[in-house]
């Protein structure tokens, strides 16, 4: 039997100390700036946003939301407070959402708590010092995946309600569920062939509005390759602004420390996606 493309773990030799220096970074960062943790954005324990405030915020400032990863299944905000430093670097406040996970919660659920979550920050913007206008997201990974339905519907929705965005930056996403069901994560996640089938950013309708950048480690596999490159051929042939990047010498974890360093070309992406 091949490997598991889907298995990251199986591909990075250093997966679990990544990980530790992700969550350290985010400590790091959150001890010495402002910040407002578990701010509500549903009735559920973990519909929860964690706000970063620059040392000095200009009224009017940028808003930015990521929504991290772990296959819909893990992942938690405050191992991510790592990726707000170049958005406050740039003057930006910066949201880390987190949601339920599956298989207790299913995907268009946390589809949709994604959407609630980002309704909510722009609502609630002007009481943070932030201007609503400037609204920005990005995600890894599963939160790429979920970001992009932030403007996208899937093939059997209506018309839900959707933030107003600037700008979205998916990072290492999913693109193509049809193989997660059968993936490693068929025990953890418990995805289902008709959710794979419903929310697929592949067959979706990516809507007019915020310009996208997609991207990924060069180090990646396979699949992470060829979705980005197949979401980034559909949004451009529906005469939509989308960048195609990829990022030199990064696999699934390192491009999360290289998003979160302000001195680096995709920290540099982020801050300059969040100034506008």
């Amino acid at each position: 039997m091949g490997q598991d493309l889907y298995r990251n773990r199986d591909f990075i030799p250093d997966f679990d100390a990544i990980l530790a220096e992700t969550a350290a970074r985010s400590r790091e960062l959150a001890a010495r700036v402002e910040v407002r943790t578990d701010v509500a954005y549903g009735p559920s324990p973990r519909e929860r946003m964690d706000i970063l405030f620059p040392l000095s915020p200009a009224k009017g400032a940028p808003l930015h939301m990521f929504i991290h990863g772990g296959y819909w299944r893990s992942g938690s905000k405050a191992d991510h407070h790592l990726v707000a430093a170049p958005v406050l670097a740039a003057g930006g406040i910066a949201a880390i959402a987190t949601y339920d996970l599956m298989p207790g919660t299913r995907l268009g659920r946390i589809v949709g708590q994604v959407r609630a979550a980002a309704l909510h920050l722009q609502a609630i913007a002007p009481t943070l010092g932030a201007d609503p206008a400037r609204f920005t997201v990005s995600g890894h990974s599963a939160g790429a995946h979920l970001a992009s339905y932030l403007a996208a519907l899937g093939p059997q929705e209506a018309s839900p309600d959707l933030p107003s965005l600037r700008g979205i930056l998916m990072v290492s996403g999913i693109y193509d569920l049809g193989g997660i069901p059968g993936s490693f994560l068929k025990h953890e996640a418990e995805m289902t062939a008709g959710e794979a089938e419903a929310w697929s950013p592949l067959t979706s309708a990516q809507l007019v509005g915020p310009s996208r950048t997609l991207t990924r480690g060069a180090l990646e596999t396979a699949p992470f390759h060829d979705q980005a490159t197949a979401l980034g051929g559909l949004i451009t042939g529906a005469g939509q602004p989308c960048e195609l990047r990829s990022e030199p010498g990064l696999n699934h974890l390192t491009i999360v420390l290289s998003l979160a360093d302000p001195a680096s070309a995709l920290g540099g992406v982020l801050a300059d996606l969040t100034v506008g």
